[in-house]
This record gives structure tokens, sequence and C-alpha cells, in this order.
């Protein structure tokens, strides 16, 4: 029972002497305002990074888009110009096919009255 308790006392002494951490060592105050310069910088130097990158991601989103715009202008302009051309022909088309109705009936009528006086 004596060694036991003699074991579990040195055991206790041993961890408290472990658990103890040394003492962090002291930093002046000049060290720590260079440290802090140096994380401010550092700190800057990142947020200036951040913007130049979403900066450029802007400039290339505007890029894209205009160049989007710019192509559906072209495809509206070509678009248009078919349209126009289909109503053109159409238009030609009806001419003939009223020219034609008019030459069909002109000949009828001539048909007629030549019929009409011979008989």
């Amino acid at each position: 029972m004596k060694k036991t308790i003699a074991t579990l006392i040195a055991g206790l002494f041993a961890t408290a002497a472990f658990a103890q951490a040394p003492a962090p060592a002291a930093t002046t105050p000049a060290a720590a305002k260079v440290e802090a310069k140096q994380e401010k910088q550092a700190a800057k130097a990142e947020v200036k990074e951040t913007k130049a990158a979403a900066k450029a991601d802007v400039k290339e989103a505007k890029k894209e888009a205009k160049a989007d715009v710019k192509e559906a202008k072209a495809d509206a302009k070509e678009v248009k110009k078919e349209a126009k051309a289909d109503v053109k022909e159409a238009k030609a088309e009806a001419k003939h096919a009223k020219a034609e109705h008019k030459a069909e009936v002109k000949a009828e009528h001539k048909a007629t009255t030549v019929a009409a006086v011979t008989k």
C-alpha cells in the first residue's frame, strides 16, 4: 500500500512539472509594432489584389455583354433585311398575278366582243 501511495504522489509531481509551459519570450514593443505593420501591409496588399481581380472580372463581363449586344443587333439587322426581301418578293408576285388576271379578263372580254360582232 505504501508503494502505491508513493507511486501516485511521484506521478502527481511529475505531471505537475510537465504541465507547466515555459514562459513565452517577452517581445519588445518595437518588434510587436513591426510585426503588426507587416500584417497590416499584407492585408492591404491582399485587399488591393482582390479589388484588382474584381475589377478585371467586371471589365470582362462588360466586354462580353457589349459583344452579345453587338451580335444581337447584327442578327436583328439580318432578320429585318430578310423580311424586307420577302415583302418585296410577295409584292412582285401579287403584281404579276394581278397583271395575269387583267390579261385574262381582257382576252376573255375581247373574245366575247369579237364573237358578238361576228354573229
